[in-house]
């Protein structure tokens, strides 16, 4: 997949293209829809396919004290749209001065001028242009104007629509199993390896602590069975948890996991610090609790461990 960041990283002769539109924050099977529906329509067009999207989040920019926290990073966004089929990604900076244009610029500028589309494929609640002036109907309209099709793609989702708010609902109660039926995959964190108490080591349980400005949504308060993806792609299983430790009368929130059955365990050359490693979420195990006394905390972490390895032996049947 082509990755453009920026209008002046578009060739500047470009084949026909059918695009579509929108933040996919999660990338979920919803987004992917939408998607698929674009893929397709441009093989079957012999036209490359487009998704246009946008880095900040438009509601950083119009609401920073109001904007919904981002499932995913960016390089999470970009890996995960490359994994659908798209021939590119038109990462587009998002300005107050770039989200002032017209619907009818955007479209004209961009979508006509820059990508030479012969389709566009939608949701019907697609909005653009200033103030989100422009709709369903209008780019219809403008697909007339300009001599594109338009396509709109019906939302998925029996009793709900499928949605990035319904993500972070799930993910926000540590439904993580939940989340991962909307998203189509496990919800994920991406961050570099950092130094903490080592209270984990210290107790038998080594963790690999996640920088704080890790990438990903953090769920709930809890403990979690999931896997610790390394630089080098090797996949560790993993007891998660999440929290303020509790028992130790901790403040911030932090997300370390153990690995379990870690290579010559006790041998201090399985080191992850400084790695930029993914934590996979696959099943909550229980909620986050203080405990009264170290072997109290000793003896649940080894159930934590053998519940892990139970439900991640199973996963991978």
């Amino acid at each position: 997949m082509h990755y453009w960041k920026g209008l002046d990283a578009v060739p500047a002769e470009m084949a026909p293209t059918v695009v579509t539109i929108g933040n996919f924050d999660g990338v979920h099977l919803g987004h992917c829809e939408v998607l698929d529906a674009a893929v397709t329509q441009a093989k079957a067009r012999s036209a490359q396919s487009v998704v246009i999207t946008f880095d900040p989040h438009p509601a950083l920019v119009h609401r920073p004290d109001d904007a919904p926290e981002l499932i995913m990073g960016l390089a999470d966004r970009i890996d995960t749209l490359a994994g659908v089929g798209l021939d590119a990604t038109l990462m587009i900076h998002y300005t107050l001065d770039f989200a002032d244009q017209s619907a009818e610029e955007f479209v004209r500028s961009i979508i006509v001028e820059k990508l030479h589309a012969v389709a566009v494929v939608v949701g019907h609640d697609v909005r653009f242009g200033r103030n989100n002036s422009g709709d369903f109907s209008y780019m219809q309209e403008l697909g007339q104007k300009y001599n594109f099709d338009v396509i709109g793609v019906e939302d998925v989702g029996d009793k709900r629509r499928l949605s990035s708010t319904w993500v972070r609902e799930e993910l926000a109660a540590g439904n993580v199993e939940a989340a991962a039926q909307i998203l189509g995959r496990p919800h994920r964190m991406r961050g570099e390896v950092v130094h903490g108490h080592a209270r984990g080591r210290e107790l038998g349980f080594p963790t690999a602590n996640l920088d704080p400005e890790a990438t990903g949504i953090i769920p709930a308060d809890g403990v979690y069975a999931g896997w610790v993806i390394d630089e080098a792609e090797v996949r560790w299983p993993a007891a998660i948890s999440v929290g303020s430790n509790p028992t130790f009368d901790g403040v911030s929130r932090v997300v370390e996991a153990h690995v379990i059955d870690r290579p010559e365990e006790g041998v201090e050359d399985f080191d992850l610090y400084g790695q930029q490693i993914v934590v996979e979420f696959i099943a909550h195990l229980r909620p986050m609790v203080a405990y009264r006394g170290i072997e109290a905390l000793i003896e649940q972490m080894r159930e934590d461990v053998e519940q892990a390895r139970t439900v991640l032996a199973s996963e991978r049947h």
